[in-house]
């Protein structure tokens, strides 16, 4: 795989605009706000946070700087809004397999393939470096709160393999930052003209993780017990 970014559109025409709904003069404002979110996000991606205006994505959706206003109140809460359309995959993960009866490490890796097409997706920037933007502190706390959310869901399903056999004793702690580290680089070099799409790189990525998280043997399972008990887990 390469780390080209996609090639330009043609000269005057960008992607945001030609799917503007204004142009289709739709009325439905969740569908026009979802616009907006995509917009930025894509700016944010090529452009960086910084050097993006909302007169930028005012003009990308062709239509008015005030009309941006409408659905965001300043370009910070325009950036979290693009992490929270990162995130919500990866949190409604969480809560679809809790209630499972399957194993952790199956449990986990349903997780991590949702993970690995949210980092893959056009919020993929804005989720692993939102914090990074000087943002007032206020919201900085905001996005903390829910990056940690997303770390402690992943360290407690890897404590619960561990204590179903279905992954190999390890540290919690160590084991989530790998985990979420190696898939949040893909957001620096995924580009949409990848040959493997967002869903087939996480699906890649999660059987790399299989063959780290899966107990080794058939002995070592039938031990697992006190291997758990000397097992440093992190808290």
């Amino acid at each position: 795989m390469n780390s080209r970014r996609a090639s330009p559109p043609p000269a005057g025409k960008s992607p945001a605009a030609s799917a503007s709904p204004w142009r289709a003069r739709r009325r439905d404002r969740e569908v026009k706000r979802e616009a907006v979110i995509r917009a930025a996000a894509r700016a944010f991606n090529r452009k960086g946070y910084h050097n993006t205006s909302l007169d930028d994505i005012a003009a990308a959706l062709e239509v008015s700087k005030p009309t941006v206003y409408y659905y965001v109140t300043n370009k910070e809460h325009l950036l979290f809004q693009c992490f929270l359309a990162g995130v919500e995959p990866i949190r409604a993960a969480f809560r679809e397999v809790q209630d499972q009866q399957a194993p952790a490490r199956e449990r986990l890796n349903a997780v991590l393939r949702h993970y690995g097409e949210a980092v893959a997706s056009e919020f993929g920037w804005c989720m692993v470096r939102a914090e990074d933007q000087d943002l007032s502190p206020a919201m900085s706390r905001h996005i903390k709160t829910l990056k940690s959310e997303i770390d402690q869901g992943i360290r407690r399903l890897i404590r619960d393999g561990v204590q179903d056999g279905s992954i190999e004793p390890c540290d919690p702690k160590m084991t989530a930052f790998a985990l979420a580290g190696a898939l949040n680089w893909i957001a620096h070099w995924y580009r949409e003209d990848q040959s493997l799409t967002g869903a087939e790189i996480a699906a890649v990525f999660v059987t790399i993780f299989e063959g780290g998280l899966r107990p080794r043997s058939a002995s070592q399972v039938a031990t697992r017990a006190p291997l758990r008990r000397r097992a440093r887990i992190s808290r």
